[in-house]
């Protein structure tokens, strides 16, 4: 009777848990992104963010949402990447808004003049999406002709948890070109850490394709990366992010 009873009790339990852990996995993507967001939109100045990031995750998603049209994974996978998709292009409407506001006289780049120099340096959110739904139909196009390819499809699962992998490169990098992280919200940063070290750990747990586990690990590794960078370069006089003055810089939305 007593094994019973706790049977009872443990079984809803368990189902707890396991709702709670894909919900976490599902939403908890997006939440290092919100300082960083409140933070733009407080100062008025998005230098510190690399808009690469956006790229990245938009590219790593995109591609992982192919992926499992190859090859079905666990469904909270799934539901992350449409919503880490959704997060990344409000970012990147946040951010190009902030940055036109402080340009003053500059001119005006879009996605339809093919320029490489100026690539994911558009002056209008609709130039990015342009470029995203571009992506997404050539890949798609591809995925759809290449489907019955098991080394295709495994490659492209490899490509989009790669991908991700580098989600912190762009602003290692940038921190590295400042000698500076100002303007980045270590917040963001630490819940990075913390978000990628849950992932991975269940990537392993719940026996995920093996490309998600050892690219997942790559990622802590570079999220660690920053925190050094932050701990390094306090050690140094602060260089402040360059930006055009412009009279609303300050003032929150």
């Amino acid at each position: 009777m007593e094994a019973s009873g706790l049977e009872w009790l443990l079984v809803p339990m368990q189902q707890l848990v396991s709702w709670g852990a894909a919900g976490a996995m599902v939403f908890g993507g997006v939440v290092p992104y919100i300082p960083q967001y409140r933070d733009i939109r407080r100062t008025q100045n998005a230098e510190g963010f690399s808009t690469y990031v956006c790229l990245v995750l938009l590219v790593a998603n995109i591609l992982r949402i192919l992926f499992w049209c190859g090859r079905r994974f666990e469904s909270p996978l799934l539901w992350q990447s449409i919503i880490m998709i959704i997060t990344m292009l409000l970012m990147l409407k946040l951010c190009t808004e902030v940055r036109v506001s402080n340009e003053l006289n500059i001119k005006r780049r879009s996605f339809a003049d093919f320029d490489l120099n100026y690539f994911w340096h558009w002056s209008k959110f609709t130039d990015y999406l342009q470029c995203v739904l571009t992506f997404t139909g050539v890949t798609g196009y591809i995925t759809y002709l290449w489907l019955d390819s098991s080394l295709f499809v495994e490659t492209l699962g490899f490509l989009a948890v790669f991908t991700e992998a580098m989600l912190g490169v762009p602003q290692l990098y940038r921190n590295y070109q400042n000698r500076s992280t100002e303007g980045m919200s270590v917040k963001m940063v630490l819940m990075w850490t913390s978000g990628d070290t849950f992932k991975t750990v269940y990537f392993i747990l719940n026996q995920a394709p093996f490309q998600f586990s050892i690219c997942g690990l790559l990622q802590v590794f570079v999220d660690i990366a920053i925190l050094l960078q932050v701990y390094l370069y306090s050690y140094y006089p602060q260089k402040p992010a360059s930006h055009t003055a412009h009279p609303a810089s300050t003032k929150a939305l």
